[in-house]
């Protein structure tokens, strides 16, 4: 069993970000009724439990959707969100801890949470309180189900229903499973068990297990790749196991010298990238077509703390989350360069991107 430190951070009162569109009717649901019929990134802010949507056209801050809980408060630490793939409704993990310097490890009677927000109106649809902590909670392809971890010794994934919200199978993995993913196909999904170094896959149709494949040191994700790959982050590790959907092997592992904090397939430039946060930098990897192996191509800096990325729908822009430097970094994905840095909350994680 891997030892696991955790620091625990005891917020007595909580000040939510002031925000031009507060003034915004309330509906009946917890949450503003806003109309974001915009294409927006939607950026979660762990440490201020909110989530910040910036026009990607003008790439300004145009809402700011505070995240309660059930109880009318805000809740802890808001970590990755998902959009469902028929409808506006979106997910977000409640893990309850800061995960900024690391994903290691799980927190013993901690409790975890799903919120799922309609994306357009930013009102709060349901809150699924859970046993244990998760990381992540993500809608299935055809978007009829929920699947989110619970980070315990015996790992377990939760399936709920997307409509009903009630639980329909809970699947046994391994020890202290991070993220949950699919891959671009639908056809399979990835568990990332840091506690046995491995990712099993399961089938989404059936839920059984199908494959394990062992990994490096403390996978987190199973980042999904358009070109039929999983590229996997693992962090004590300091390395990315590259794994083959049709054929459920690691056909490459890429040596990164330094502790990843996402990993990001950009199919269009064909370039793989990889946050670097101790350092607030993004390295990128450019895929030789004689080998069909990654070859690193170089680095650029964003904001101290850099964790996620999102590409447009062109793959011609990125932004990057930037936890410690609360901001999000808008780069051209062409010259690697910093189009602007747009503030946010503090600690952003979490990002995606809607076009409409």
């Amino acid at each position: 069993m891997k030892a696991i430190t955790f620091a625990v951070l005891i917020v007595g009162s909580l000040t939510l970000l002031s925000c031009k569109k507060m003034n915004h009717d309330m509906d009946e649901d917890m949450g503003m009724n806003l109309n974001i019929n915009y294409s927006a990134a939607y950026v979660v802010n762990g440490e201020d439990a909110s989530v910040s949507v910036i026009d990607i056209t003008k790439n300004l801050v145009t809402e700011t959707i505070p995240l309660m809980g059930n109880d009318g408060k805000m809740v802890m630490w808001p970590h990755h969100i998902y959009k469902s793939p028929t409808s506006n409704n979106l997910s977000i993990a409640i893990p309850g801890t800061d995960l900024s310097a690391g994903h290691a490890g799980g927190m013993p009677n901690m409790n975890g949470m799903v919120m799922v927000l309609d994306g357009q109106k930013g009102s709060m649809i349901k809150n699924l309180e859970l046993p244990a902590m998760n990381h992540n909670a993500v809608f299935s392809p055809d978007g009829k189900e929920i699947w989110t971890s619970q980070m315990e010794m015996e790992g377990k994934v939760l399936v709920y229903d997307a409509q009903s919200y009630m639980l329909k199978k809970v699947i046994s993995v391994g020890m202290e499973p991070a993220e949950v993913t699919f891959s671009a196909n639908g056809t399979k999904a990835y568990v990332a068990n840091g506690g046995n170094d491995n990712v099993m896959v399961i089938n989404p149709i059936t839920k059984e297990r199908i494959a394990t494949i062992p990994v490096g040191d403390n996978p987190v994700a199973a980042w999904v790749g358009q070109d039929n790959k999983m590229y996997v982050d693992n962090e004590d590790g300091q390395s990315v196991s590259v794994i083959d959907v049709i054929s459920n092997t690691v056909v490459q592992t890429i040596a990164l010298g330094f502790m990843p904090g996402s990993v990001a397939h950009n199919a269009f430039k064909n370039e793989l990238w990889v946050t670097d946060p101790d350092n607030g930098r993004v390295h990128y990897w450019t895929l030789n077509s004689g080998t069909n192996t990654w070859v690193h191509g170089n680095v650029f800096s964003t904001g101290l703390g850099a964790h996620a990325i999102a590409f447009t729908k062109d793959g011609e822009t990125a932004y990057v989350t930037n936890q410690l430097a609360k901001n999000v970094s808008v780069i051209n994905a062409s010259n690697h360069t910093t189009i602007k840095d747009i503030t946010v909350g503090a600690k952003p994680n979490g990002i995606l991107i809607i076009n409409n």
